[in-house]
């Protein structure tokens, strides 16, 4: 044992006390992390992102052997721009101009001096540098001062610091590529040629510089020299410092962003000295400066697979940040009066402490209407009130140089706030999620379509980019200027509609020394965040009528061409106003999405072939054949079915003096009347079911619970209970039919065999067409049931019934129906039609995955729909015991919800229960099993979990060039058994996915004479129920139950080997081949083929063929 274990083991043995610095650990990990695991897991991640040692002395020779040739580089005299750069490119490297672009007779020139000081910055040089989400290299950024002798006081104008910044870039690029074997590579941030770097990349392999293995990568700086002759005065927002070539004096627009662009270019040694200072003070610092690096990362504000607009290349951002929270805020007078300061954190705080400081700030800080000043030690170099007027956007870093956010649009900032307080929301109640922890620091967000509502795929090529010369001076290119225009009018046009509108674009990829200028940007994606409460209105109001010459008026009608009109209101107002038309709920669920392609036809001239949506196909998914809509002429919808149910409990309540007991509630139980069925029900009149072939009659049942009120004079006896309901539904069917004229009533009996169990049901036909099927509630009947199952339960007397060991099995069956039936299924629907009120995107969430499940031969037989619309809550409540449609984790869209689904689907352990609390009276855990104790099996499982994760897979597509469809079209390859249907005598075929039309065409049905509607008709399921009855033992089942004409069957493992010959062995055997051992004689195969023709002759006249697949 060493020496620290022995002393552990002596401290624990003589029970000594904790110390006070465990303690604070043990209340840390119970009260601040809510979780010791959570607190464990914070420990194991920051190492892990952080760089490794290995590499480390290869990369620092490397470094040296760089500073050595830095220095050396020879002087190159003055010289014109374009002459120099003609020389440079003859040698194979590109001079990276800025716009405005310089002339051949411009008076100034450019030229090389060896730099007076290279330092190694940014968080590399603070250690405090963390893994990029993509898993990319490591930036050691190396600033490289160049002579202040190199400047003249008036480079700030017309971009000619930049360019002599290009033209000295150039000839380090020039002689690093000549004399190091390394790659050389430009890298401009947004494709900004004013923040182009030098990247050096080892070559694997290298002889002479080879510093692989540090997984790291070299960016060159250069910076100006703190004695460089530029006034930094000159450099306020305010200030205009290009000059238009068409025009001789001064413009007139100020350009804030071009002069932070020369004033970050002074600011990384500055930015060094300042985290430095601020690691020493607070030993938390770089702890949690790492939790909110790796954070953003995952969330794309930073170098991964897409970036948010504005958040490449701002590493300094979240440094500043934190010196922000810890150094407190700069007291700063306007014309506005003193804002309220923010109190500086105390330097006490842990890691963890100061990481949700930081979301709490970003959670709730309004960026456009609240300018940030970090404290300062001499106060503010530059007025507040030119930040204020000239950017959208303001926060000031500590040492008065540059405002972090003056190029980052405010849609950004919008997203940035958002995703803050998601992840407060999460770590405030761990039970929103599986694991928090994944969610926050782990779970990359690059799934489109599970954090947006609406993802749009524009395509910039087809834009039209007339940006007025004053904008690509300001955002030093076209892509740049363009897509802060896009962003600017489309926060304009959508409004209080989102919470957060995200521009996302590809990483600036890095191009060769021989190329003066970036890739263009072709493809963004634009991601809609909804507000709920406001997202889907109609009308959007502009300006009165009276204001029709004021500048705001002008705005509106600009902003929306040819849309606004004047329009006159119930109310009397007279104002202006666009209006979106539309028919259907799925139409007004687009009016965002509506709006984003409007405005970017409008005003860039992108037209909606060129801005994607997926929504539009989803919504097919979940539509009937627009022929077979037309065939089916009377009018459906959740509305109707809930106007026919209200009509016949008012038909039901008037026959209480008719009936001798009083009836106290009628409960709906059916997914047609709380908005989760996978297609809108269609009622089938009398009149209208002859005009209809047999593949379009299908007409839903919808199951009610008629609850009597209490009577001691129901018999002690279940099959006498039973006759007594008999009676009961002869009654209530006489009753309706005589008060009612067209209502059709009659008593349906299942051909169960259970004497227990209520088979019995009322089946009403109303004259609109629509179907109930009515069950009667007798609270007695679970105690008789309770005292058959365990005589213990019966009352101490003398008792001469006995019940034998079926009867108890059938009292078994009947209990658990009666559980589900008349105990659980109406408490669900209760909570499940208030999570549709509730959540406005719930109810076609879980239309999709049941359509989706369904498709994959999963639905019904399997997973119940009542196990879907629990599974689908999940993103909608998550743990909370409270939640509303406001918060951020909640999903306003369901192909947002489906996504989300889908996710949780692929990782699902469904060894662990799922507890939600969706019933208001009880627990979540309560009775668990009730719609999961027939299925999914393991096997089910499995391939649910596999076609969730291809089908996730598929919508992660970050091009989105997929046919939705396709993610609901089933292979039937690894099925060993496929039973064709006939399509002609599916009642339901018409909702297939791949439905035929031809199938139902007017001449399919002549011939027929019945006219009266079968409700619930369905042969597909009551065949399958057969094969599963009667092939229990040798295969497993698999079909689509909306519309299917097919089913799929594989033969369960274990009937392949040969076994000895025994009664009821539960599947259909046949010797073995005669072979020479003795021993085989006795032994029986799977007779496949006796299989096969069994289920053809149970299926005459349904089963059009069986196709077999050979397994090699």
């Amino acid at each position: 044992m060493t020496q620290v274990g022995f002393e552990d083991a002596n401290r624990h043995s003589r029970e000594e006390p904790l110390t006070g610095h465990e303690l604070r650990d043990i209340k840390d990990a119970a009260d601040l992390y809510q979780s010791g695991s959570f607190k464990l897991q914070i420990d194991a991640l920051l190492p892990n992102v952080r760089p490794k040692e290995s590499g480390r002395e290869q990369l620092d020779r490397f470094l040296f052997a760089l500073h050595t040739h830095c220095i050396s580089i020879p002087s190159i005299e003055p010289l014109n721009p374009l002459a120099a750069a003609k020389a440079l490119s003859k040698q194979g490297v590109a001079v990276p101009f800025a716009f405005p672009l310089p002339s051949r007779d411009v008076k100034w020139k450019v030229a090389f001096e060896p730099p007076r000081e290279i330092c190694i910055v940014g968080s590399w040089g603070n250690g405090i540098t963390v893994k990029k989400q993509n898993g990319s290299r490591f930036g050691v950024d190396l600033s490289v001062e160049m002579p202040e002798i190199l400047f003249q006081e008036k480079d700030y104008l017309d971009g000619r610091f930049f360019h002599k910044k290009s033209y000295y870039l150039a000839v380090l690029a020039q002689s690093i590529s000549t004399a190091f074997d390394v790659d050389t590579f430009y890298s401009s941030v947004h494709g900004d040629p004013r923040l182009t770097s030098l990247v050096l990349r080892p070559r694997n392999g290298s002889t002479s510089h080879d510093f692989f293995k540090s997984h790291a990568e070299v960016h060159v700086i250069p910076v100006l020299s703190s004695l460089s002759p530029l006034s930094p005065s000159r450099l306020f927002p305010s200030h205009s410092n290009v000059r238009m070539p068409s025009s001789s004096s001064p413009p007139s627009f100020p350009t804030p962003i071009y002069n932070n662009a020369i004033l970050l270019s002074t600011y990384a040694n500055e930015a060094l000295k300042s985290t430095h200072g601020l690691k020493n003070v607070l030993p938390a610092f770089h702890d949690a400066y790492t939790l909110l690096r790796v954070w953003a990362n995952q969330r794309g504000y930073g170098d991964g697979e897409l970036c948010v607009r504005g958040f490449e290349g701002k590493g300094s951002f979240w440094a500043g940040l934190l010196r922000y929270l810890i150094s407190g805020e700069e007291l700063v007078g306007t014309e506005s009066g003193s804002a309220k300061l923010r109190k500086p954190l105390g330097k006490g705080l842990s890691s963890y402490q100061l990481f949700k400081a930081a979301l709490d700030f970003l959670a709730k800080q309004k960026f456009g209407e609240t300018p940030v000043f970090t404290k300062t030690t001499n106060g503010h170099r530059c007025p507040p009130e030119e930040y204020i007027t000239h950017h959208p956007a303001v926060f000031v870093d500590a040492t008065s140089t540059i405002n972090f956010l003056s190029d980052v649009p405010l849609t950004s900032l919008d997203l940035l706030s958002h995703d803050a307080k998601e992840t407060l929301e999460q770590l405030s109640n761990p039970g929103t999620c599986s694991d928090t922890f994944a969610e926050c620091f782990l779970k990359n967000r690059f799934k489109l379509s599970s954090r947006f509502d609406a993802v749009i795929r524009v395509d910039l090529s087809q834009a039209s980019r007339n940006q007025s010369t004053s904008a690509l001076v300001e955002y030093g290119s076209s892509d740049a200027a363009l897509l802060a225009s896009i962003s600017s009018t489309l926060r304009q046009g959508l409004g209080n509609r989102t919470q957060a509108i995200a521009i996302l674009q590809p990483v600036t990829p890095c191009r060769p020394i021989s190329s003066a200028e970036s890739p263009s940007t072709f493809t963004v994606h634009i991601g809609l965040i909804y507000d709920p409460a406001h997202a889907f209105r109609l009308v959007d109001h502009g300006p009165s009528a009276e204001d029709q010459d004021s500048n705001v008026a002008k705005e509106f009608r600009y902003l929306w061409g040819s849309r606004a009109e004047l329009r006159r209101f119930k109310d009397g107002r007279i104002t202006e106003s666009v209006v979106w038309e539309v028919t259907t709920s799925d139409e007004r669920a687009h009016i965002p999405v509506s709006i984003v392609q409007h405005l970017l036809q409008l005003h860039f001239g992108i037209s909606a072939k060129y801005a994607r949506t997926l929504q539009t196909p989803f919504d097919s998914i979940l539509r009937l054949p627009d022929d077979v809509r037309c065939l089916h002429r009377a009018t459906g919808g959740y509305k109707a079915a809930l106007t026919a149910f209200d009509g016949v409990v008012k038909n039901l309540k008037t026959l209480d003096e008719q009936l001798p007991l009083a009836l106290l509630n009628v409960n709906p139980i059916s997914e047609y009347l709380r908005y989760t069925s996978t297609f809108a029900p269609l009622p089938i009149p009398v009149s209208a079911s002859t005009e209809l072939p047999e593949s379009l009659r299908f007409l839903p049942t919808i199951p009610i619970i008629l609850e009597f009120e209490k009577s001691s004079k129901w018999p002690d006896d279940l099959k006498a209970i039973q006759k007594i309901k008999l009676a009961f539904f002869e009654i209530i069917a006489q009753s309706l039919m005589t008060s009612n004229t067209g209502l059709k009533a009659s008593v349906a009996i299942d051909d169960s065999s259970n004497p227990f169990q209520g088979c019995a049901a009322l089946e009403i036909f109303t004259a609109e067409g629509w179907s109930f099927s009515a069950f009667i509630w007798h609270d007695r009947e679970a105690t008789l049931l309770d005292r058959i199952i365990d005589p213990s339960k019966m009352f101490v007397g003398p008792s001469n019934q006995q019940y034998n060991a079926r009867e108890q099995c059938e009292a078994k069956v009947a209990k658990e129906l009666y559980t589900r039936r008349f105990i659980h299924a109406p408490r669900h629907h209760r909570a499940i039609a208030n999570l549709c009120h509730k959540y406005s995107a719930y109810s076609g969430t879980v239309r999709l995955v049941k359509r989706w499940l369904a498709a994959h031969w999963l639905l019904q037989p399997h997973v119940s729909e009542e196990a879907v619309e629990i599974i689908c809550a999940l993103p909608f409540v998550g743990g909370k015991q409270k939640s509303t449609e406001s918060a951020a984790t909640v999903p306003h869209s369901k192909e947002r919800g489906f996504s989300l689904v889908l996710e949780f689907l692929t990782d699902w352990k469904w060894e662990e229960p799922l507890c939600l609390p969706l019933y208001k009276d009880d627990p979540p855990a309560a009775a668990p099993e009730v719609w999961t104790s027939n299925g999914p099996d393991a096997i089910v499982v499995r391939r649910l979990r596999a076609f969730a994760k291809e089908a996730s897979k598929a919508l992660h597509n970050a091009e989105t060039k997929i046919d939705i469809k396709s993610l609901f079209l089933h292979s039937t390859d690894d099925y060993d058994i496929v039973i064709q249907l006939n399509p002609a005598v599916l009642p339901r075929y018409y909702q297939n996915i791949n439905a035929e039309s031809s199938v139902w065409t007017r001449d399919s049905h002549l011939g027929m004479t019945e006219s009266t509607p079968r409700p619930g008709f369905d042969p597909l399921p009551l065949f399958l129920a057969d094969l599963q009855t009667t092939f229990a033992d040798t295969l497993k089942f698999f079909a689509d139950p909306l519309g299917g004409d097919r089913i799929g069957a594989i033969w369960l493992p274990g009937l392949e080997s040969p076994r000895p010959f025994r009664a009821l062995a539960g599947f259909s055997s046949k010797p073995l081949p005669k072979g020479d051992k003795a021993k085989d004689k006795e032994l029986v195969m799977l007779n496949r083929q006796a299989v096969l023709d069994d289920i053809g002759r149970l299926g005459a006249g349904l089963v059009q063929k069986i196709i077999v697949h050979e397994r090699m």
